[in-house]
């Protein structure tokens, strides 16, 4: 589904980027969440996240529009409407470092570089394990997105509780973070 030309949609509208984790199967949740809110949704997710983490075609449905993964021609439409805001559930080592470096080598993080010249509000949620964590780059690239103006939510890191269930993800945690900024229709 894509927006006819020069219209804007009705709601406002979430990027959603979504990162290869094993968490990435419940992005629905956050489809679901998000649109319960009044947000209309997109979702681009990483080539490595396209290749099996989540059920793309239940996110389809979900949206009403294709997951993206790879850039268009410049022949092919546009399939989102410029985004309200971008959230980045879960958002992996790989990408929060590229992503603060500025290493746009796949749309998702492109859309990501984007979004701060744009102004546009963006949310994220790591989902980086502990010794992964502890390294300088992550570190540094925090502190860059943070200065960034980039809203950083809780890092889940999948580990098991003392009773071995798993905490969940707090995929509304995204969301809550953008109310501050979050267009009215």
């Amino acid at each position: 589904m894509t927006e006819p030309a020069g219209e804007t949609p009705a709601k406002p509208f979430l990027y959603v980027v979504v990162c290869a984790a094993g968490v990435a199967v419940g992005v629905g949740t956050l489809v679901a969440a998000a649109r319960a809110r009044g947000w209309a949704v997109g979702v681009i997710a990483t080539p490595t996240a396209m290749g099996g983490f989540f059920d793309t075609e239940d996110v389809r449905e979900r949206t009403g529009r294709p997951v993206r993964s790879r850039w268009r021609t410049p022949a092919d439409p546009r399939p989102f409407p410029p985004p309200d805001a971008v959230a980045v559930a879960p958002a992996t080592f790989n990408t929060v470092n590229k992503w603060a470096a500025g290493i746009a080598d796949t749309l998702a993080v492109a859309t990501l570089c984007e979004a701060h010249g744009l102004g546009v509000p963006v949310a994220v949620l790591p989902c980086v394990a502990d010794a992964l964590a502890v390294h300088p780059a992550y570190r540094d690239s925090l502190a860059r997105l943070r200065g960034m103006g980039v809203r950083i939510g809780d890092r889940y890191t999948g580990a098991p509780r003392e009773d071995g269930t798993r905490p969940d993800f707090g995929w509304e945690q995204a969301l809550d973070l953008l109310d501050a900024d979050r267009p009215r229709p």
